[in-house]
């Protein structure tokens, strides 16, 4: 049998401000704080990591907050929507919570049976807070002001805008191993029968849309998940077989990476489960400490005193 994609392993944004974003992600929507890092290619950048409790793949969101990266511009061939699965009744602490921090938020709707609230962070990245029809039972991070029975436990769905989804679409189904679950006048939902949670991406075709434009307050690029080193390879070489460019394997230090562009636009990467995010720090106290990759260690002091102080 064919192995597919378990689902999303992490998104990755672009935001300005270091100490803005981390209020926001580990203060008003609670996530927890799981890696403290640079850029790999821009090591005076911090990468940022957020999480649930337990770190899981599929509930990672990452950031490069750059100080003076611009506002980006939603549009099509990019991620524009990040869903985040939260409890049955937590909506309404949700959007209490969103107004008492200024942040903006919008009016709860319902898509495909599962009812949502909208909102963007201070850098105006498109999220949505969604009750999901399956029992999520991912252990959520818990703070002083955000509890568990309100607590996000992990992504639920990527949301892609498109010119044109067929393309991208065959990508999914046929080497990613999604099927397409239903259809909202443009939005069509794929899913993963792999994982139960996670497994939503929803393509989005705007035939008259606009390109977006990446920079802050957008996505990145979306990482899907796999077990280890030698399923990715495999998935390398179906990309591969439909001609499309992609990267050799990539050391991240908590994963291991491929990257390409899918045929709409967004750019995609395939990341391993292992080593894992406690490869190089305690779980218990992950994300306390800078952890540089191994080829910055030697420029540490440097690196420091450029980074902004994080507090």
């Amino acid at each position: 049998m064919q192995q597919k994609i378990l689902g999303l392993h992490h998104i990755t944004a672009i935001a300005g401000n270091a100490q803005r974003n981390h209020d926001f992600y580990t203060n008003v929507l609670g996530l927890r704080f799981v890696k403290k890092t640079v850029n790999f290619d821009d090591p005076g950048t911090y990468h940022f990591y957020y999480g649930n409790a337990d770190a899981q793949p599929g509930s990672i969101l990452t950031f490069f907050p750059w100080e003076n990266s611009g506002k980006g511009e939603n549009g099509t061939g990019m991620a524009t929507d990040i869903g985040y699965s939260v409890p049955e009744g937590s909506l309404d602490f949700w959007a209490d919570r969103f107004k008492e921090f200024n942040i903006a938020v919008g009016e709860k709707g319902e898509r495909f049976g599962e009812t949502y609230l909208p909102f963007t962070d201070p850098d105006g990245l498109n999220l949505s807070l969604i009750v999901p029809k399956y029992n999520d039972t991912r252990n959520a991070w818990e703070t002083v002001a955000v509890k568990k029975e309100n607590a996000t436990k992990g992504f639920h769905s990527a949301t892609l805008t498109l010119k044109s989804i067929d393309a991208t679409a065959k990508i999914l189904t046929d080497i990613f191993g999604y099927t397409l679950q239903s259809q909202d006048g443009n939005r069509y939902r794929f899913i993963t029968d792999t994982v139960t949670e996670a497994a939503v991406i929803d393509l989005v075709e705007d035939t008259n849309g606009k390109r977006g434009i990446n920079a802050g307050g957008t996505n990145h690029h979306v990482a899907f998940r796999v077990k280890d080193e030698a399923m990715q390879m495999e998935f390398r070489e179906r990309i591969l077989e439909k001609n499309l460019n992609i990267t050799p394997q990539i050391d991240r230090d908590y994963f291991y990476s491929l990257y390409f562009r899918e045929p709409g636009g967004v750019l995609f990467e395939i990341a391993t489960d292992n080593p894992g995010f406690a490869v190089d720090e305690p779980f218990e106290s992950l994300g306390t400490s800078l952890k540089l990759p191994k080829q910055y260690e030697p420029r540490r002091a440097e690196i420091e005193k450029i980074l902004p102080i994080i507090k």
